[in-house]
């Protein structure tokens, strides 16, 4: 396979995740107080939400460049 058609295809599988669950969450803990020895953490969650613009740029994107990849690869 040429190096187009694997970032293609790459792109393409991030914008049907990104058309599918539009965003993702993740954790960090943060330290709210201590008092000696003892610390007192907080989880907190963080969402980055993903327009449907970027899957469907993503999509369009890996297409053409799969379309391109296999182009070159015929000539």
């Amino acid at each position: 396979m040429r190096l187009l058609v694997v970032v293609g295809l790459v792109l393409m599988v991030l914008g049907i995740f990104a058309l599918g669950y539009q965003g993702f969450s993740y954790f960090t803990q943060e330290p709210l107080a201590q008092v000696g020895s003892v610390r007192v953490m907080e989880t907190r969650e963080h969402t980055v939400w993903l327009p449907p613009i970027i899957g469907i740029t993503s999509l369009v994107v890996g297409g053409l460049l799969i379309v391109l990849g296999r182009r070159e690869h015929a000539s």
